[in-house]
């Protein structure tokens, strides 16, 4: 099937004069996951993980993935005729550079450039035209092959109350003008999904798991020009829009209003977030003001009213995960139990919990060697039975009205090995490590991934993953621009600041065994302030127990066990008031001292 599809492009690309092309993971918008219309890598190569870019040429296909995906992109890509590139390995090109070495002089790399990046675009653009080569990026050649692509999302679109939001759309569109005086510009462009219904304070489905809507954004002197689909707007959404001066236009009328802007127009937008189209259909005689976003960093913000909202949504997210915890551990052995009917099982539990609206991304439950995929998802190809031995593993999360939640537990469903007691250890002593520091304002997430990763450096042990990511406030699981990782990625080491929340999130994974991933949402608050500076520190949004049986009290020093005992009773006083008394007294037992 792929190799035939791939013959398919080819015969594209000769006819439109393309000697390599590229295909990304992105929709229109730069989003970390997209609709079912956009997913042309993953119809193009085969691969379904999140993250990828494919090039293809003539006479080869390549795709390059991250570490989270090594294993599933190279049983997913046997028999396809595409070779995986291992990003961030020894010996690897970036895409970037592979285009650089392999496209000649007169040669055309052809893409579709309203799935790339605006800096991308420009940077690629400008490299070719140095080595004599050039770009086309009006062409979607993988979408006229695709005979029975998906048609756009058109879900409906709600309001986001106040009581929920803390902010008012209209202070939030003030603040944007305001940074729009600032800046001097005429005109402001946004693109980002969850951007946009973070500051007009609407929700959407047009993304599996992130409630957002198709639009653009568009700030113009006297008007906030909304495009996107109208039919999925109801009358009072429309109105109480319109009230603040925002009005819906067609979806894809954006490019052919920014082709229209007058001569010295200034134009304010994120080269990073917007895509290459756009920015190429600014005329001539208009200027960018290259900036970030103005809505990125107040959305990773959260104000009091989202972080209190947060802590409930997380107390019914604590109770769902508990219940399933204790539900596996008395069925386990009695029943069987696989990966997708256990995720089954978890969903049943969120679905009792007050207002719940669904699942913040595709749950990744996994038993044995398909827990060391660090992002496997069960399928119906590959859905095993959880056996009542060794470990099993979920990462999974919900979104509430309250906020977006992402929690990951590894079970004990049967008898360990020291080995693997030893390495739970491990895995859990760095995440209370890292719950518990405190730092001085003007900390990253650089700065602190080392308390997370030092019990297993400290043996020659890693993970192949960031320790941690930014979360949304009843939007993308995954959002900047904070984060732990030790490598320093553009966009997406922030000082740590007051109201951010972040994954905390370390592992081990050991291929073909076993994977152990320990997983809370924390949310950064103000600490003392002395001579020395103002402190930060954490407190836990997550409450839902470890896993007792896989501790090793004695490889975990005083302070370690002394952070242990604190969560687990916490989790206990805070969770069992809402259990059935049978599930009270096990949890009253499952969080023990030690």
């Amino acid at each position: 099937m792929i190799p035939e599809r791939l013959r398919l492009l080819r015969e594209k690309m000769a006819a439109a004069g393309i000697d390599m092309y590229m295909v990304t993971s992105a929709d229109f918008h730069n989003s970390e996951y997209v609709g079912s219309y956009f997913k042309t890598r993953a119809f193009i190569t085969g691969f379904t993980g999140s993250a990828g870019t494919a090039i293809i040429t003539q006479d080869a296909a390549y795709l390059w993935t991250d570490g989270r995906y090594f294993i599933q992109a190279a049983e997913q890509l046997q028999d396809t005729t595409v070779t995986l590139m291992k990003m961030g390995q020894d010996g690897v090109p970036t895409v970037n550079e592979f285009i650089l070495d392999n496209i000649k002089e007169g040669q055309t790399l052809g893409f579709d450039g309203r799935t790339v990046s605006a800096s991308t675009g420009d940077e690629l653009r400008q490299k070719l035209e140095k080595k004599g080569a050039s770009i086309r990026y009006q062409q979607d050649l993988v979408g006229e092959i695709w005979e029975d692509r998906p048609a756009l999302s058109a879900e409906p679109v709600f309001e986001l109350d106040v009581t929920y939001a803390g902010k008012s759309r209209a202070e939030k569109c003030a603040d944007v003008r305001k940074a729009m005086a600032e800046n001097e510009a005429d005109v402001f462009v946004l693109t980002s999904l969850d951007d946009i219904a973070w500051l007009l304070n609407i929700r959407g489905g047009d993304v599996d798991y992130n409630p957002v809507v198709l639009s653009y954004v568009m700030f113009t002197g006297d008007e906030i020009r909304l495009y996107a689909n109208a039919g999925c707007f109801n009358e009072a959404v429309t109105a109480a829009l319109a009230a603040d001066g925002v009005h819906i236009y067609p979806y894809n009328d954006v490019y052919a209003d920014i082709r229209a802007l007058a001569d010295g127009t200034k134009v304010m937008l994120d080269r990073g977030r917007v895509n290459f189209q756009a920015v190429m259909d600014v005329p001539a005689g208009a200027k960018v003001l290259d900036m970030v976003n103005p809505t990125y960093l107040p959305k990773a913000l959260k104000n009091p009213v989202e972080v209190e909202n947060e802590k409930a949504a997380h107390i019914q997210d604590g109770i769902a995960v508990t219940r399933f915890i204790y539900w596996l551990k008395h069925t386990i052995g009695k029943e069987k139990i696989t990966e997708m009917s256990a995720a089954g099982k978890m969903e049943e539990f969120r679905q009792m919990g007050k207002n719940y609206l669904g699942q913040s991304f595709a749950p990744i439950v996994s038993y044995g060697a398909h827990a060391a995929m660090c992002h496997y998802s069960p399928s119906e190809e590959s859905d095993i039975e959880i056996e009542p031995h060794g470990f099993a593993l979920a990462d999974t999360g919900g979104q509430y009205l309250e906020g977006t939640t992402d929690i990951t537990r590894t079970f004990a469903v049967g008898p360990l090995t020291y080995e693997q007691k030893h390495h739970y250890t491990l895995v859990l002593r760095g995440h209370l490590q890292l719950a518990a520091a405190k730092f001085l304002y003007g900390c990253t997430g650089v700065a602190l991934d080392y308390a997370c990763r030092q019990p297993l450096w400290d043996e020659g042990l890693d993970y192949n993953h960031g320790t941690g990511h930014g979360v949304g406030y009843l939007l993308n699981v995954h959002e900047g621009p904070n984060s732990f990782r030790y490598r320093i990625v553009p966009g997406h080491n922030a000082v740590l600041e007051e109201g951010m929340i972040t994954s905390n999130e370390p592992g081990l994974y050991l291929e073909g065994q076993y994977g152990i991933r320990i997983e809370n949402l924390i949310v950064c608050r103000k600490d003392v302030k002395n001579e020395y500076g103002q402190f930060m520190a954490f407190d836990n949004l997550t409450f839902v127990p470890f896993e007792p049986e896989a501790v090793l009290p004695e490889e975990m020093t005083a302070k370690e066990r002394a952070l242990y005992n604190a969560y687990m009773e916490e989790v206990y006083q805070k969770i069992s008031p809402y259990l059935p008394a049978e599930e009270a007294a096990w949890l009253r037992e499952e969080t023990h001292s030690i």
